[in-house]
């Protein structure tokens, strides 16, 4: 099968947005974003940056009082944020790849990047380019999603999506909620360059409008869908209807409530 873990092509930058966004996206933006401190004037890189879920929430944040550049590998996932975020002139676009950045040495002071790091092959590249691109003294702030067992939304998801295909499961969900390792990526950012400035495992709660709307973002907002219509043996729709017949055993049919954790990373370059 084709690796298409990080193909957000398609219908799938409009259905990881208009049902994943809320329920899964916004509340560890909202964290994110309100944990930075850039001085007015400053610089900022948004790497990864999917949908422009945090982007917006900068944007609203910080105004005019700091430049921000939004970067995406998939030039789809860019250009729905580009439209969802109103083709906003305060923000620049660009297409980027995590591991080989486009930009000058120091050339910002802060540097984001929300639940991307866990799909970047050579995790240390990407880390050692966040690093050469922050002035000393600058701050790296991501999160990764903590492990499948105790994101019940990807557990449930990743179960009912499998059970389809016993002899060759789609494998996409291990990849987003496979980075739950807090010495690990300490261990690699002190290697990059940086110092730890505040880790936290964070547990908020995903809060959807039912369970149907959250099957539907689970299985056709994320490159997951691909890998249903590759083994072409299981109509997505059946398993939208078992999925949400499972979410909602778990936590309502609708409103869906379940719990969600992340780790909460804050580096400073030194």
């Amino acid at each position: 099968m084709t690796d298409n873990s990080a193909s957000f092509v398609g219908s799938i930058p409009q259905n990881y947005d208009r049902y994943l966004g809320h329920l899964l996206f916004e509340p560890f933006a909202d964290d994110l974003v309100g944990r930075l401190r850039v001085a007015q004037g400053g610089r900022l890189l948004e790497v990864a940056c999917g949908t422009g879920i945090v982007t917006r929430r900068l944007r609203a944040r910080f105004r005019d009082e700091i430049t921000i550049v939004a970067t995406d590998l998939n030039e789809p996932m860019i250009g729905h944020a580009k439209v969802s975020s109103g083709m906003d002139r305060g923000i620049e676009w660009r297409q980027a790849d995590a591991q080989a950045l486009p930009f000058t040495d120091a050339s910002f002071d802060a540097v984001v990047c929300q639940f991307g790091l866990m799909f970047v092959p050579d995790k240390p590249a990407a880390l050692r380019e966040a690093r050469r691109v922050l002035v000393p003294g600058g701050t790296f702030a991501f999160n990764v999603w903590a492990r499948l067992e105790d994101n019940p939304i990807g557990r449930i998801a990743n179960e009912v999506i499998t059970s389809y295909f016993p002899s060759d499961p789609p494998t996409f969900y291990r990849i987003p909620f496979g980075l739950d390792d807090q010495p690990l990526l300490q261990r690699l950012l002190s290697e990059a360059g940086f110092e730890i400035a505040q880790v936290e495992r964070l547990a908020l709660e995903a809060r959807g409008a039912s369970a149907l709307e959250a099957a539907r973002g689970l299985v056709t907002g994320n490159p997951v869908l691909l890998e249903i219509q590759q083994r072409g043996s299981a109509r997505p729709d059946a398993i939208i209807e078992a999925l949400a017949r499972e979410l909602a055993r778990a936590g309502g049919e609708a409103p869906l409530r379940l719990p969600m954790r992340a780790l909460v990373f804050l580096a400073r370059a030194i």
